[in-house]
Order: C-alpha cells, then sequence, then structure tokens
C-alpha cells in the first residue's frame, strides 16, 4: 500500500460514509437539487449524525494522539459530491465532532475516488458500492463500509482491523487452485510449496 511522501497512511473517506446523510438525501431524491441546497443551508448548524465509517474514521485519526503533526501516522481525507457551498454543513460537523481532518474536496457531484490519488490516498472508502467498484477498476485500494448494528463506544479507542487473508494480503493463488481442482490438489500443492513465500 502507498504512503505520501512524509511516511503518512492516507485514507480517503466519502462524507456519505463518513456521515450518515440519509435525510439529506431523501430530500435531494424527492424534491431535487435545489431543495437539497436549501435544507444543507438552513441546518449549516446541525450536525450531521455518525455514519457507518464514522467509528474507523475516530479510530484511525486517534492514532495520532499525542503526536505532532509530523510524526503523526495517520491522515483521514474527506470526499464528497457535495459543492463547496452545501458542503459547509459537512465541514461544520468535522469540527463538531472533534475530527482532526484537515483537507477535503467537494466535487459538485463528481465521483469522489477520481482524486483519491491527488490527495496520495493509500486506500479510498465509500457506502456507495458502485463508487467503490470503479475505484477498484482503476487500480485504487477500495473498501465498501456497510451499515450495521454495531453500537460505537466513544469512550473504546481500540482499533481492530481484520482482512481476509487470501486475495487480500496474499495472491489468491492458492485459492484458485482448491476451486478449479478441489481439496486433494490444494493439499499437495500447499505441501508441495511449504517454503515458496506467497505473492502480494
Amino acid at each position: 500500500m502507498a504512503q505520501s511522501l512524509d511516511g503518512k497512511l492516507v485514507v480517503a473517506v466519502a462524507s456519505s460514509a463518513l456521515f450518515d446523510l440519509s435525510e439529506s438525501d431523501a430530500i435531494f431524491r424527492d424534491r431535487g437539487v435545489d431543495a437539497y441546497r436549501a435544507h444543507q443551508r438552513q441546518h449549516e448548524a446541525v450536525r450531521l449524525p455518525p455514519g457507518v465509517a464514522f467509528p474507523l474514521v475516530r479510530r484511525l485519526l486517534g492514532l495520532n494522539d499525542g503526536l505532532s503533526e509530523a510524526a503523526a501516522p495517520v491522515e483521514v481525507v474527506l470526499m464528497s459530491r457535495n459543492d463547496p457551498d452545501t458542503g459547509l454543513r459537512v465541514l461544520n460537523s468535522i469540527e463538531q465532532h472533534g475530527l482532526p481532518m484537515s483537507r477535503a474536496m467537494f466535487l459538485s457531484g463528481a465521483n469522489p475516488f477520481r482524486y483519491a490519488r491527488a490527495m496520495n490516498a493509500s486506500l479510498f472508502l465509500s457506502a456507495n458500492l458502485c463508487d467503490v467498484q470503479a475505484a477498484l477498476a482503476s487500480g485504487l485500494p477500495a473498501g465498501h463500509v456497510f451499515p450495521t448494528t454495531f453500537c460505537d463506544r466513544a469512550d473504546d479507542p481500540e482499533l481492530r482491523v481484520a482482512f481476509d487473508f487470501d486475495g487480500v494480503l496474499a495472491d489468491d493463488a492458492a485459492e484458485a487452485i482448491f476451486q478449479a481442482e478441489g481439496l486433494e490438489v490444494f493439499h499437495a500443492t500447499e505441501r508441495a510449496r511449504v517454503a515458496e513465500p506467497l505473492r502480494e
């Protein structure tokens, strides 16, 4: 996974994953862009509730606690389809939630992942599956953040991340052998290659 020139891990997150924008989105879908913009302006000071990626982002940013900006290992940047005017509510919500995020892009409807490389991001997180698939197709690591009933505890700073090994941390060649030729051939191949490291 690439890192920025200063060694930071940069994660780009869509505003719709960071915050719960379902109310705003319903207004956009039911009443159109003008009503949506009016709603966002009227509620600029109203803090948006946390979205599906909020607990992860909060914990990632917590890795920087007590460190100078130069020494902080993680940066999270915001990518939003909002225009800069209606995006003010998102920026206010970032501040109101106390998230130390200093960079944001407001793309006026454009697909946000296209600019992740310009932000030097190593990972793009979104609640929009189409955006995640488009990012992956372009070669950018991306993750689809799913809705959950998990109850986040604000007093729990621990970050736990689980990865699938085959196809994520290591090449899925072994899994492909299992799928194509069955368990017996898989075991024989694994025994024959036991000292051979898997590709990334």
